[in-house]
C-alpha cells in the first residue's frame, strides 16, 4: 500500500476541496486557487505553492460529509457557524425556562437550518429588549399557541413594550376582573383632560 499520494483540486467558492466526494475546508483566501493534496491513510493536507495551508482528518463512511475549520471561514459565516442547536439551547436558558421551551418548540417544527435562521432573528431582539421582556413575550406565545411562530412572538414583545410605556406615561389603568386583567384607555388617551400650558 502506498504511504501517501498527490492529487491536485481547485477551491470551490464554498472554500471547500472534493476528495473521493468528501468536502475538506482551505482559507477562504484560496477560493478559485489550484491546490495540491496529499492524501495518507488518515490525514489529507493542503498545499499552495509548496506550503501547508490546511490538514484534516480523513472523513470516513457516508460520502458528502464536510469537514470545516471556523479558522478557514470568512467573518459572517463563523458567525452563522456559532449558532448551533446547543449553542441556541444555553442562549434560551440564560434568558428563562419559557424561552427555552419556545427555542425547543422552533428546532422540533421546522428544518434545522430553517429554525436557527429564525432563533438569530430572536437573538437580535436582545439588543432592544431586556431579559425578562424576552421571557415574558415567551411565556405568553406559549399559553396562547401550541405551534409558537417568531411572528407571533414579536408582535406580542411589541405590544408588551407599548403597553409598558402607555403604563408610564399614565396613559393606560388596569381594571381587575374576576379572572383576568383587562386594560382599559385612560381619559387622558381619549382627550378627557387637557394641559394647557
Amino acid at each position: 500500500m502506498k504511504l501517501s499520494e498527490w492529487r491536485t483540486a481547485k477551491v470551490q467558492l464554498n472554500y471547500h476541496i472534493q476528495v473521493d466526494r468528501m468536502y475538506y475546508s482551505v482559507p477562504y483566501e484560496y477560493i478559485q486557487s489550484d491546490v495540491d493534496i496529499r492524501l495518507s491513510k488518515d490525514l489529507i493536507e493542503v498545499y499552495f505553492k509548496e506550503s501547508r495551508i490546511a490538514s484534516h482528518k480523513r472523513l470516513k463512511g457516508k460520502v458528502g460529509q464536510y469537514a470545516t475549520l471556523t479558522g478557514h471561514m470568512p467573518d459572517n459565516h463563523r458567525l452563522f457557524m456559532e449558532h448551533t442547536p446547543e449553542i441556541s439551547r444555553e442562549w434560551a436558558e440564560s434568558i428563562g425556562k419559557n424561552m427555552l421551551e419556545f427555542i425547543e418548540a422552533l428546532l422540533n417544527s421546522s428544518p434545522e437550518k430553517k429554525a436557527l435562521h429564525q432563533i438569530i432573528s430572536l437573538r437580535n431582539l436582545s439588543r432592544s429588549h431586556s431579559n425578562e421582556a424576552l421571557e415574558l413575550a415567551a411565556q405568553s406565545i406559549l399559553v396562547a399557541t401550541s405551534k409558537p411562530t417568531v411572528t407571533v412572538y414579536k408582535t406580542i414583545l411589541n405590544r408588551n413594550k407599548k403597553r409598558e410605556k402607555s403604563k408610564e406615561q399614565g396613559t393606560l389603568t388596569e381594571t381587575q376582573t374576576n379572572q383576568s386583567y383587562g386594560f382599559v384607555r385612560g381619559a387622558d388617551y381619549f382627550g378627557g383632560k387637557t394641559n394647557d400650558k
